[in-house]
């Protein structure tokens, strides 16, 4: 009975769906044809561009339009000198003496009167010695002890009057040439040593110590002149002459000279610088002197002008006329020299430094005052220092 009805269901429900499929495929038989190439394609809106975002821009000022201006060249550079430069070390007093005593000579000198004694320095290669001319501008024989125990002689190259220098050579290649420093760098105040064979006593030179106490000083003995020496307190005695004064580095910064004999402590050495100028000048030109003209002077100050009542203010006044010399017949005494060959000539210095630089025989133009004739000038022939 069960199995019947289920029998009769199942019948219906293929009926049921025997009917659905017809229909489906009537539906499907009764639409149109699909026509792919006829398909329109729906139209698609035009996509719009996405705009990116900017940032918001920061605000600004525009600067003013700046001033022009030039860039300055690159300055050169510039060193800013020492006080006073050094080349070489400070050397205690015992250093100094032990560096130099190989390059410092004692000088024998046998004149048709006797012996003198001196002092020198080694000065240039070839054996030549640096003294003063007054130690051996007399001399019949020269002998030249250096500090190795060796005794040479001296022959003499030249003399120079004007400065007191003279230059000797001995036949020696091997000497040590003493180490010369630059005079014009030295100040009052520094510290100096003065060594040499003081009145000849045995044992070596003789060292003493000082300071410079002075600059451009000037010794007139009559006609006799002496300028730009270095005035010190080292103590310069005889035997002492043509030796070396030294600066705190053991260099040769002057030639000792002279003293006072009325002062104490008051001694005088030649400028190196001027010393080697010389030196060189007689070595190349031997024989040739340095001019002369013949006058005992007097340096003219303003001071001293006011008092005379003289136009001038500086130059050289004329206390004597050497006889026999270029200046006489030109000049007379109470003559103020003013300038020679252009070049002004304020006092004895001058003229000195002047006639270091003419030779003898150079004939030169003069100027001078001489009280109501006023300016004169004249042609004078310069000569030889006497002795």
């Amino acid at each position: 009975m069960f199995w019947r009805r289920l029998k009769r269901l199942n019948d219906h429900w293929s009926l049921f769906l025997g009917t659905t499929a017809v229909g489906l495929a009537f539906v499907a038989c009764s639409s149109p044809a699909f026509d792919a190439s006829t398909v329109q394609p729906v139209p698609q809106p035009t996509p719009q561009p996405t705009a990116t975002p900017q940032p918001t821009p920061t605000p600004f000022t525009i600067p003013p339009t700046p001033t022009p201006f030039s860039i300055p060249p690159t300055p050169t550079p510039i060193t800013i000198p020492t006080a006073f430069p050094t080349s070489a070390p400070v050397l205690s007093t015992a250093d100094l003496v032990e560096t130099a005593a190989p390059s410092i000579v004692h000088i024998g000198v046998t004149t048709t009167t006797g012996t003198a004694t001196g002092t020198g320095i080694v000065w240039g290669d070839g054996g030549l010695i640096m003294t003063n001319r007054h130690v051996v501008e007399d001399a019949v024989q020269i002998r030249v002890s250096l500090a190795d125990g060796r005794v040479l002689t001296g022959e003499i190259v030249g003399l120079d009057s004007s400065i007191d220098i003279a230059v000797l050579e001995v036949d020696a290649d091997d000497l040590l040439v003493a180490a010369t420093g630059d005079s014009g760098a030295i100040r009052v105040g520094d510290d100096v040593v003065a060594i040499g064979h003081a009145l000849d006593l045995p044992g070596g030179p003789t060292v003493s110590k000082g300071v410079v106490s002075a600059l451009d000083r000037s010794l007139i003995d009559g006609a006799e002149v002496l300028s730009d020496l270095i005035q010190t307190d080292a103590a310069i005695n005889p035997g002492n002459s043509g030796g070396p004064l030294l600066n705190s580095m053991g260099e040769v910064i002057g030639i000792n000279t002279a003293k006072i004999p009325t002062g104490d402590g008051i001694g005088f050495a030649i400028e190196i610088n001027i010393a080697h100028d010389v030196a060189l000048r007689l070595v190349a030109q031997s024989g040739v002197q340095p001019g002369f003209v013949g006058i005992e002077p007097l340096d003219i100050t303003p001071t001293l002008a006011d008092q005379l009542s003289l136009p001038v203010l500086r130059g050289v006044g004329v206390i004597s006329v050497v006889p026999g010399s270029p200046a006489e017949g030109i000049l007379q005494v109470d003559d103020v020299i003013i300038q020679i060959d252009g070049i002004a000539i304020s006092d004895t210095l001058a003229l000195e430094q002047f006639l270091r630089t003419h030779p003898a025989g150079e004939i030169v133009e003069i100027t001078y005052f001489r009280g109501s004739a006023g300016l004169l000038t004249d042609s004078l022939t310069l000569g030889e220092r006497p002795g």
